[in-house]
């Protein structure tokens, strides 16, 4: 006599196989139609965009490309589908080839004909493939034959720190490169920008490896750079005992103002102010301008302020003076 557990056991058994055995036929059928499905979709005909790399080759040693040696185009080809799935996940399309000896014939540039494209192409693809569209304004290309100068680099973008804190100094690695184009190009051209930087709210030292600024024609060397921003803490200071100096004095003439020296207060980095000393400071008289004006008190002026400094200001707009004879 069978239990009634054991009976359970056995139908609960037969009911899992059926499902299962039912589950995978499902399965089967679904993965046959799916099949079916995709080859007739494939079946079908197409269009797809395909990007092909052109290449120049045959350079002489005597000629510096300017440009990249390497343009993109990108050509819609038409075909059945499966052909087209070929193209996108096999190796069947390959860069393409310009000889530089064939196009470059004169001036510091050539132009690629589509023409010459699609023939180049269909030596590649299937005999039932057809080119529907070559997108691309110009496959140009830029030369010269050595034509260069030195340049130094310059940072470009927007580069801002934490509040309170500023870019006391900037450096770079290498701090000048090589550029070539044509001779009314490097005529035009003073410094290289980097490409543009975008970095805000920093406090420590920022290292930026980056590229120069792209420019139609012309080629940098070398192509990759790197900037540092080097941080500090804004401050108010002042340095005492500044002297005033005149200028422009005539000969046997001497001025001396009352008093002798001045203050002068400013904003800087915590660790710029650490550096500067009163000869950093200029403050001058000018005769000419107490000649031409004359009157009981002489105008202060401040130059000589040193990089770094900013809102720099005397504690006194003028003084009085007296003119001497130089003993």
């Amino acid at each position: 006599m069978i239990k009634s557990g054991g009976s359970l056991k056995i139908v609960r058994g037969f009911l899992f196989t059926l499902v299962n055995k039912e589950f995978l036929i499902f399965l089967f059928f679904l993965l046959l139609s799916g099949i079916f499905w995709l080859l007739m979709t494939l079946n079908e005909t197409y269009e797809m965009e395909f990007r092909i790399p052109i290449k120049v080759v045959n350079i002489p040693k005597n000629v510096v490309l300017t440009s990249e040696d390497t343009d993109t185009v990108k050509v819609t080809l038409r075909d059945k589908g499966l052909v087209l799935m070929g193209y996108e996940y096999g190796e069947a399309l390959r860069p393409l080839h310009a000889n530089f000896k064939t196009y470059a014939k004169s001036g510091s540039s050539f132009v690629i004909p589509v023409g010459d494209i699609q023939r180049q192409l269909y030596l590649q693809l299937s005999a039932s493939t057809k080119i529907s569209a070559v997108k691309s304004d110009r496959v140009e290309f830029f030369f010269n034959y050595g034509e260069c100068k030195k340049v130094p680099v310059v940072w470009n973008g927007r580069v801002v720190p934490e509040e309170v804190y500023f870019i006391s100094q900037v450096e770079y690695y290498p701090d000048s490169v090589t550029v070539y184009a044509t001779r009314e190009k490097l005529d035009s051209i003073t410094y290289i920008q980097t490409e543009h930087l975008n970095y805000t709210g920093f406090r420590d030292t920022l290292t930026v490896n980056c590229r120069p600024k792209t420019m139609k024609g012309v080629k940098v060397s070398p192509d990759h750079l790197k900037v540092m921003f080097i941080t500090d803490v804004l401050t108010e200071e002042s340095i005492d005992n500044i002297p005033i100096v005149g200028i422009n004095m005539p000969q046997g003439k001497v001025l001396r103002t009352f008093p002798s020296k001045v203050t002068v207060s400013f904003v800087t980095g915590v660790r710029q102010f650490k550096t500067l000393s009163s000869k950093d400071f200029s403050v001058f008289v000018d005769y000419n301008e107490i000649k031409s004006h004359p009157a009981d008190k002489c105008n202060l002026h401040l130059r000589g302020v040193p990089h770094g400094v900013s809102r720099a200001t005397l504690n006194l707009k003028n003084v009085d003076y007296l003119i001497e004879n130089e003993e």
